[in-house]
């Protein structure tokens, strides 16, 4: 069965796809508070993620949750390149697994405090 993700968008990443035919695929989340890019996910990726990255889990919705902040960043950054939430884009992401490691790698020494 198919799994979902959730690719939460702020406003600078909100910015960066204005205007790319994306807006049209934003999903609003609890209420309208946060805006998201829901993809879908085949079994294949789904088990290449899980295996690629120990964290990663799949919740009770059936969504892929606890990834690397790295991983985001890169599938965001796929997002933006290809301006689609396709197949290709996880695609793109996968070939870019040991850059996602290094920079995940760096996360566990040090995660930066948010920006208020």
């Amino acid at each position: 069965m198919a799994k979902k993700f959730a690719v939460l968008l702020d406003d600078k990443r909100f910015s960066s796809v204005k205007g790319s035919g994306l807006e049209d695929k934003i999903d609003f989340l609890f209420g309208g508070a946060l805006k998201a890019f829901i993809m879908d996910i085949s079994e294949d990726e789904a088990k290449k993620i899980m295996n690629t990255f120990d964290t990663a889990r799949v919740d009770s919705r059936g969504y892929i949750t606890d990834t690397p902040i790295a991983f985001n960043r890169v599938l965001f950054e796929e997002i933006a390149k290809a301006k689609s939430l396709g197949g290709e884009v996880i695609g793109a992401v996968l070939k870019r697994e040991k850059e996602i490691k290094d920079m995940a790698a760096k996360e566990s020494d040090f995660l930066p405090a948010p920006e208020i």
